[in-house]
């Protein structure tokens, strides 16, 4: 789920832009734990790299991690564009393998990132990474049986296979608290909502047929036989949420912080 192919199908920026507003929660979060200003601190899986300039604006000193080159180049000729000498590293690494020094790190965060990531490995690099009593935050989405996103999937193409670990676990509070029970003390879990909104119907399946990475990767992997029957059922499923505004739902998430041990 990590793999550098997937995040580099479509257009990564439409999601990131969409979810900005969340990497700057992830980032006050870290504030009220510990002041952001002069930190060094660790996006990881920083896709367009939100949370890392948000970070860098206000002080810290900024290491942002992707496992995709596409997404990272991206991301630095933005933060170029937005505010030039940014203190801000950017690495190609993976963001449980990222080969950066132990105990380095004042905080880490990731805004829906690491939450594609095996996580013992994740878990274990946080712990590497982060100085004894250094601040975690993250977001994780939490599964949703009416999120039209992903109901389109389940009807069209059936539950998905058996798997060791999916994204949407990370948000379940039993399993946030258990992954994080070893390392870490002080875990948090704030719920929340967050609205997606399309001007139109067919911008919102232009979105999944055309733009989000996790769905286009989906529409190129399932046999042709079942493309159109997919992109009819993500239309009927966005068509439910639509008016003459456009497309709008609601999607809930959390926001986890955690201190390490």
């Amino acid at each position: 789920m990590s793999s550098p192919t997937i995040w580099s199908a479509g257009r990564y920026q439409s999601v990131a832009e969409r979810i900005e507003p969340i990497a700057a929660e992830l980032i006050d979060a870290v504030d009220e734990l510990r002041p952001v200003q002069d930190a060094a601190l660790v996006d990881l899986a920083c896709g367009t790299g939100n949370a890392a300039m948000a970070a860098a604006a206000r002080g810290a000193r900024v290491t942002a991690v992707d496992i995709t080159q596409e997404l990272i180049t991206i991301a630095s000729e933005k933060a170029a564009e937005r505010a030039a000498g940014l203190p801000i590293t950017w690495l190609t690494a993976d963001a449980s393998a990222t080969g950066l020094p132990d105990g380095s790190f004042d905080a880490a965060v990731s805004n829906m990132g690491i939450i594609f990531v095996e996580p013992t490995g994740q878990v274990a690099e946080l712990k590497r990474l982060l100085k004894a009593g250094g601040t975690l935050a993250f977001s994780s989405w939490v599964p949703d049986p009416t999120n039209p996103f992903f109901t389109p999937i389940v009807d069209v193409l059936g539950p998905p296979p058996p798997s060791d670990y999916t994204p949407a676990q990370w948000g379940d509070a039993d399993t946030i608290t258990a992954r994080l029970s070893d390392g870490f003390v002080d875990v948090t879990i704030e719920n929340s909502t967050h609205t997606w909104e399309f001007p139109s119907l067919d911008a919102a399946v232009n979105f999944v047929t055309n733009e989000s990475p996790m769905h286009v990767s989906l529409f190129g992997d399932v046999d042709a036989a079942k493309r159109e029957p997919l992109r009819e059922a993500f239309q009927t499923a966005m068509r439910t949420h639509s008016d003459e505004s456009g497309v709008r739902f609601d999607a809930p998430y959390v926001v986890v912080t955690a201190r390490r041990r």
